[in-house]
């Protein structure tokens, strides 16, 4: 006969309570071991995958090759088998002529303008690559980069880094009626392939290039800004119009010369002869500081930094899609101050990107269009994912002030001191600026222009550029903005007109 152990009662539903507990026990183990994967795989993952010292993400990122950067159809990225364990580097082509767009992708110092805002495209990384992203997130797969479409024209980029040489400034090309980005250069450049990789050449090429007195890695044309000079007189003479400060462009101002500046004992004087009472057409066309610094003083500091706000300045939120330094007009200056802003002197401070965006305002009717880089984001097998869609579009002035404007600019080339930017086949407008800087203005001037084209057959203009030249390499007396910088613009001009006619447009 067989004895049953002490305690366990067969004839009781459930059997022996040890069993039970020992059973419900392992069911909460259970739960807690899932809820622990849980929160480790979907609440947390962020944080382990943020962790520096978590490097299984830095080498899935680099175990597959980047996107790439596309130009005018073509590409000037690419990505290189290494070997390593960071496997894939990135490769450039006509690395400094585009590095102020493509900015750099470095296993040691990260990424940088384009290579940087659309990383999760280039990566392979944005849920919009794959028709199945969910089942993407939960296995962890990585789809081929995608591809940037960008808006440049090559050779309107390669005419401005070439007109450029060596010299330090920057060129910025807009398409008036879209804000397309035809052209951004900055020089002198760099090379960004010097910062692929994770050899010790990479660490000299960083330190070098930090340390070079000419800053290679400073993006003039959207980091910097300057003291724009004459061509911000753009700006107050459509404040002026608009406040009804001038009426008849070719009417005398009351503007004397010397120009006392209010509350001063400081004279301001002109360059040339003819300013005193001079009309608004004859001042724009020779620029006569004692007119504009008068009319800005006349239309007093609220409708100064009115009409500057409308054109983009103190605008602290422009992408595109890489931030822009704010352009910046003061607007608590006294009357003497506000004179010398309305001049483009004293704090006024502008980026090249922001002077094209004054002058495209200019052709554009009045209207400025917000600019933007990236024409379209694709999978690598060319399928469109996305399109920046419509820009945001402000008025800078009334239609009727752009008119205006559009004459004194196309009669500062045909007649004043433009006339280096003229065009056959096209009627072009623009602005010489010089502007001073220094302690006491003892720097060699900033040359400055500012401009538009427009075709004989076309019913609009096709592009506003600004080009600033930095202690132009000439005797101080021969810096200008009409001999150093409208050559720059003319080539660049003429090339953004040239491919227009070749599309038809």
């Amino acid at each position: 006969m067989t004895t049953l152990p002490r305690g366990l009662d067969l004839s009781r539903p459930g059997g022996s309570p040890t069993i039970r507990h020992a059973a419900v026990f392992c069911v909460l183990l259970l739960i807690a071991l899932l809820g622990n994967a849980t929160r480790i795989q979907i609440v947390q993952a962020r944080s382990y995958d943020e962790n520096p010292a978590n490097r299984r993400l830095l080498i899935a990122r680099y175990a597959q090759p980047r996107g790439d950067i596309l130009v005018g159809g073509k590409s000037v990225t690419g990505s290189e088998d290494s070997g390593e364990q960071l496997r894939y580097e990135r490769t450039y082509r006509n690395g400094p002529l585009y590095a102020p767009v493509t900015g750099f992708a470095s296993q040691a110092y990260g990424t940088t303008l384009l290579e940087n805002t659309e990383d999760d495209v280039l990566s392979g990384t944005d849920p919009m690559l794959s028709s199945l992203p969910l089942w993407n997130d939960l296995t962890r797969a990585r789809n081929p980069g995608g591809n940037i479409v960008t808006t440049l024209n090559p050779a309107a980029q390669r005419a401005a880094y070439e007109g450029l040489g060596g010299r330090r400034g920057a060129v910025a090309a807009l398409e008036p009626s879209t804000g397309r980005v035809l052209a951004l250069v900055s020089t002198p450049s760099y090379d960004p392939e010097q910062l692929s990789g994770t050899d010790s050449t990479v660490v000299k090429a960083w330190k070098r290039l930090n340390r070079a007195a000419d800053k290679p890695m400073l993006n003039r044309v959207i980091r910097q800004t300057y003291p724009p000079g004459s061509t911000f007189k753009v700006i107050t003479a459509a404040a002026a119009l608009e406040a009804g400060v001038v009426t008849d462009v070719d009417a005398p101002t009351d503007s004397p010369d010397p120009y006392r500046l209010p509350g001063s004992s400081a004279e301001l004087t002109n360059e040339v002869e003819g300013c005193e009472n001079a009309s608004l057409r004859y001042a724009f066309e020779w620029s006569c500081n004692t007119v504009f610094a008068k009319l800005g003083v006349d239309v007093g500091p609220a409708g100064m930094a009115g009409t500057a706000a409308a054109f983009g300045f103190n605008d602290h939120r422009m992408r595109i899609p890489f931030p822009v330094s704010p352009s910046t007009f003061g607007t608590g200056a006294d009357r003497a101050q506000l004179a010398l802003s309305s001049i483009g002197q004293f704090d006024t401070r502008a980026t090249p990107l922001q002077m094209a965006m004054v002058s495209a305002a200019v052709a554009n009717g009045g209207s400025v269009r917000t600019p933007h880089l990236v024409e379209r984001t694709t999978t690598a097998a060319g399928a469109t994912v996305s399109t920046p869609g419509p820009r945001p579009l402000h008025r800078a002035m009334s239609p009727a002030t752009a008119v205006r404007m559009r004459e004194l600019m196309a009669d500062a080339v045909r007649e004043g001191t433009g006339r280096n930017a003229a065009l056959s086949g096209a009627t072009v407008g623009g602005k010489t600026g010089t502007a001073q800087h220094g302690v006491d203005n003892a720097g060699l001037p900033y040359a400055w222009f500012i401009s538009w084209a427009q075709a004989d057959d076309s019913m609009t203009p096709g592009v506003a550029v600004a080009v600033v030249v930095e202690d132009a390499s000439a005797d101080r007396g021969d810096i200008s903005g009409g001999g150093d910088a409208a050559p720059i613009a003319r080539a660049v001009m003429k090339e953004v007109l040239n491919s227009r006619a070749g599309l038809g447009r």
